[in-house]
């Protein structure tokens, strides 16, 4: 089984809004998942960014592996920066 972090996305026609969850690469987009992290919402002007910062972290030194979006919203809050440093300690 392999996991995911990734977008589902909630909200109306043409307002996304979007949950960062982590899934089975298996299920649909807006299915099932595990856990959830977090939401982004891109609509606002300076746009929301909320989530388990500690939570994220134990799921990507689980095997976790982030979409390219998911990835790029990490390294804006600095929790991809945090991986990587642990990363390169252990080795």
């Amino acid at each position: 089984m392999s996991v995911k972090i990734r977008l589902a996305r909630g909200g109306t026609k043409k307002k996304p809004v979007y949950k960062i969850v982590v899934a089975d690469e298996r299920s649909p987009r807006d299915g099932r998942f595990i856990e959830n992290l977090g939401q982004y919402n891109p609509r606002q002007e300076e746009y929301l960014l909320d989530f388990k910062d500690e939570r994220a972290l134990e799921w990507l030194n689980k095997g976790a592996q982030p979409t390219d979006t998911v990835r790029r919203l990490l390294r804006h809050s600095g929790v991809w920066a945090k991986f990587k440093a642990k990363a390169v300690a252990e080795a």
